[in-house]
């Protein structure tokens, strides 16, 4: 089973997620690989430098100091890729379910018979192994009375 989202979230993960979404800040304001790079490089180092503080106070108070300082430097127009939520086409073709197909009229099913008896005896096989998978259980009716 899938491990399940608490709340609580360790010191090293903000850094690490801090870290990711400044490297994202970067690629933004950055369109050349190379300069890209250079400042990345940078930006690690200064996540270096901070990696041995062993005093936790200290160590929130700097992370705050990152979150402010990401803040402050985000782009204006941030980008997002074209598929994913805030891109241009998020959820533009949307899936259809293969159920679409047997809703065809027997005139399109004419046109690509050799598809269609393909998908028939595909279909009839994956019946035929789900069945013998997952038997289907007898419903049994208990008199309450």
């Amino acid at each position: 089973m899938a491990q399940l989202p608490s709340g609580i979230v360790s010191h090293s993960q903000k850094v690490c997620s801090l870290y990711k979404r400044a490297l994202s800040c970067l690629k933004n304001w950055y369109n050349d690989r190379l300069e890209y790079r250079y400042n990345a490089i940078k930006l690690r180092q200064r996540f270096e430098k901070n990696a041995c503080i062993v005093d936790l106070r200290l160590a929130k108070y700097l992370l705050q100091e990152g979150e402010e300082e990401l803040f402050q430097r985000q782009h204006l127009q941030a980008y997002a890729y074209p598929e994913s939520p805030g891109g241009v086409a998020y959820e533009r073709d949307p899936l259809l379910p293969d159920s679409i197909v047997d809703n065809w009229e027997p005139i399109e099913k004419a046109m690509y018979s050799k598809y269609f008896a393909q998908r028939a005896e595909r279909k009839k096989k994956y019946l035929e192994w789900y069945y013998k998978e997952y038997p289907q259980k007898q419903l049994e009716c208990k008199d309450t009375h």
